[in-house]
C-alpha cells in the first residue's frame, strides 16, 4: 500500500493594512515642531494652520480614499508661502473661478425662476440669483484691486483752528528758525516799548510824582 506524502498547507499572505487617508503624516522639523511639543500642542498648531481646511477640502472634493489629507495640507501650506512671498497668481485664479461659479449660479437660479408658476417661487429664486450676481461682481472687484491696486496718498497733518483759536507749536521762551522770536518774547518786548518815550529815555514815574 502506497504511503501518502504529507504536504504542508500554504498560509495565505497577510493583507497589508489599508492606509488611513484621513490621518496627518507630517515631518515635524519641516513644520517647525520640536521633540518637547506634546501631541495636543502639535494638533492645536495644525488645526489653526491647515489641517481643518484640508479635511474640508477632502470631504467636498470627491476624491475619496484616493486623496490624502496630508497632501492637501502640503498644498495649502505651499499656497500660503506663495502669498507671503508676493506671488498672487494662485489667489487670482481662485477668485476668477469663484466669480465664474457665482455667475453660473446666477444663471441657474434665473432659469429656474422662469419655470415657476407662483409669484413666491419666482421671488425666492430671483433673490438668490441677484445675490449670486452681487457676489460675483464683488469678487471681480476684489480681483481687479489685486491686479491694479489703487495708489496710496500720504496727507501731511495740518493744525486746524476754529474761529479765533490761536495755534502755536512753539515752546514759550524758545526762538523759531531764522531768528524769529516766539510770541511770548514778542509780547514782553512790546510791553517794554510802551515804557519808553520817543527819544529813547525811560519814563521815571517817581520823578513825575515828586514834581507834581
Amino acid at each position: 500500500m502506497a504511503e501518502k506524502k504529507a504536504t504542508a498547507k500554504k498560509t495565505p499572505a497577510a493583507t497589508p493594512a489599508k492606509a488611513d487617508t484621513n490621518g496627518y503624516k507630517i515631518n515635524a522639523e519641516e513644520w517647525g515642531f520640536t521633540k518637547g511639543d506634546t501631541d495636543s500642542q502639535v494638533m492645536a498648531a495644525l488645526s489653526t494652520r491647515s489641517a481643518l481646511t484640508a479635511t474640508t477640502y477632502k470631504a467636498f472634493s470627491g476624491g475619496g480614499d484616493g486623496l490624502e489629507v496630508t497632501d492637501v495640507m502640503g498644498e495649502l501650506r505651499k499656497a500660503g508661502e506663495e502669498v507671503s512671498s508676493g506671488n498672487m497668481s494662485r489667489v487670482e485664479k481662485m477668485l476668477t473661478q469663484q466669480a465664474l461659479t457665482l455667475d453660473a449660479i446666477f444663471n441657474n437660479m434665473a432659469q429656474r425662476s422662469h419655470k415657476q408658476d407662483s409669484f413666491k417661487g419666482i421671488e425666492v429664486l430671483m433673490r438668490l440669483a441677484l445675490k449670486a450676481q452681487a457676489q460675483s461682481r464683488a469678487t471681480v472687484e476684489a480681483l481687479a484691486e489685486i491686479k491694479n491696486p489703487k495708489p496710496v496718498t500720504f496727507v501731511k497733518q495740518a493744525n486746524m483752528s476754529q474761529g479765533h483759536q490761536q495755534v502755536n507749536n512753539t515752546y514759550a521762551g524758545a526762538s523759531l528758525d531764522g531768528g524769529i522770536q516766539s510770541r511770548t518774547e514778542n509780547s514782553h518786548s512790546e510791553q517794554n516799548k510802551l515804557l519808553e518815550v520817543s527819544d529813547g529815555n525811560y519814563l521815571d514815574f517817581g520823578a513825575q510824582a515828586a514834581a507834581s
